[in-house]
C-alpha cells in the first residue's frame, strides 16, 4: 500500500509508521502532483487549498485522504464519494487557536484595539478610549456550535456574555438553521463558526445585516463565502452595523485593490487564526498515525467526513 506524505512531517511520523507501508515524501507541489497518482493514502496539505484539491483530482485509486484542515470545501466531494474515498479532516487540531482568535476579535472590537494601535503608531497620547464596550451582559450568537463554536462560547461566557448557539439539530438548547435569523436583532456579536457547505453560501446577506443591531459586530472565523461581501461593504459604509472582524474573506488572498480592505470599521486578520499556534503539526501527526492504525486494522477512524453533508 502506497502513502504520499509531507516531508515537513517526516520527523514526526516516520518512526511511528508500520513496516511494509510504501511511503513517498513530497516537498513541493510538483512532487505531490506526481506521487498522488497511484497512492492509496494521501496527506497532501499545501499552503494553497486550491492546489490540494487539484492534486487530489489526479489520484486514480485513493482509499483514504487525510487533511489537517477542518473545512473541506476545496475538494471535489462528489468525485471522492463516487470513488469510495474516505476523507478525514483536522477538526480539533486548530480548535483552541481559532477559538482564542475569535474571542480576541470580540475583545478587539469591543475596545477598538485596532484604533489604539494606530494612535500609538502616530506617537499620539489620547485620553479617550476608542472602544468602551464591556463584554459583561452583552449577547453573542454563534452560528455553528460545533467543536470550535462551543469553545468560543465557553470562553465568552467567562466574560459574562450571554451565548446562543446554532446547530443543525437544535441540540442542547441551541437554535436550528430556520430559527436564528429572527433573533439577529437581539445580539451584539454575530459569530460565524459553521462549516462551509452549499447551504451556507452567502449565509449573511443584505437581509441579515439589516436585521442586526446598528451597534453589532460580525465576527467571521469560518469561511469568506458565508458572507455576501458586497452587502457587507454597503452595510459598513452606511454604518448599518458597527463593524466586522474578518479572519476569512473571498477570495483569498484578497486582492490589494479589493474595496473590502478599506471598508469602515473592518479588522482583517488574513486567515491567521489556525496558524496562531506552535502545536498544529504535532497534533496533526498524532491524529494521522492514530487514524492510519485504525484504517489498516479496519477500525473506526476519527474525524470521518460525511461527504453528502460536506463536513
Amino acid at each position: 500500500m502506497k502513502a504520499v506524505l509531507p516531508a515537513l512531517a517526516r520527523p514526526l511520523i516516520e518512526p511511528r509508521l508500520p513496516t511494509g507501508l510504501d511511503v513517498a515524501w513530497f516537498a513541493s507541489r510538483e512532487d505531490a502532483m506526481k506521487m498522488i497518482v497511484d497512492a492509496d493514502i494521501a496527506w497532501v496539505d499545501m499552503q494553497r487549498v486550491g492546489t490540494i484539491g487539484e492534486a487530489v483530482l489526479r489520484a486514480k485509486h485513493l482509499k483514504w485522504l487525510f487533511t489537517i484542515l477542518a473545512g473541506i470545501d476545496f475538494l471535489d466531494l462528489p468525485t471522492l464519494r463516487r470513488q469510495g474515498t474516505i476523507v478525514t479532516n483536522g477538526t480539533g487540531i486548530n480548535a483552541l487557536a481559532v477559538a482564542e482568535y475569535a474571542v480576541m476579535g470580540v475583545l478587539a472590537a469591543a475596545k477598538r484595539f485596532d484604533e489604539v494601535v494606530r494612535i500609538a503608531d502616530r506617537h499620539e497620547w489620547t485620553l479617550n478610549a476608542p472602544g468602551q464596550i464591556e463584554l459583561f451582559e452583552t449577547k453573542a450568537l454563534i452560528v455553528g456550535y460545533g467543536t470550535i463554536g462551543a469553545m468560543i462560547g465557553e470562553r465568552l461566557k467567562a466574560f459574562g456574555v450571554d451565548v446562543t448557539g446554532v446547530t443543525r439539530s437544535g441540540r442542547d438548547g441551541t437554535l436550528t438553521p430556520d430559527g436564528w435569523r429572527a433573533t439577529l436583532g437581539d445580539h451584539d456579536w454575530v459569530i460565524l463558526a459553521a462549516p462551509s457547505t452549499d447551504r451556507t453560501q452567502a449565509l449573511i446577506g443584505a437581509d441579515e445585516l439589516a436585521a442586526m443591531k446598528p451597534s453589532a459586530w460580525l465576527i467571521n472565523i469560518a469561511r469568506g463565502d458565508m458572507v455576501d461581501q458586497d452587502a457587507l461593504i454597503e452595510a459598513l459604509t452606511k454604518r448599518r452595523i458597527a463593524g466586522a472582524f474578518l479572519d476569512t474573506v473571498n477570495p483569498e488572498p484578497l486582492p490589494p485593490e479589493h474595496p473590502l480592505w478599506d471598508a469602515p470599521n473592518t479588522i482583517h486578520t488574513m486567515h491567521l487564526s489556525g496558524r496562531s499556534q506552535t502545536k498544529m503539526f504535532l497534533r496533526a501527526a498524532t491524529l494521522f498515525v492514530n487514524n492510519l492504525d485504525a484504517f489498516l486494522a479496519g477500525r473506526e477512524m476519527r474525524n470521518v467526513v460525511d461527504l453528502d453533508a460536506g463536513y
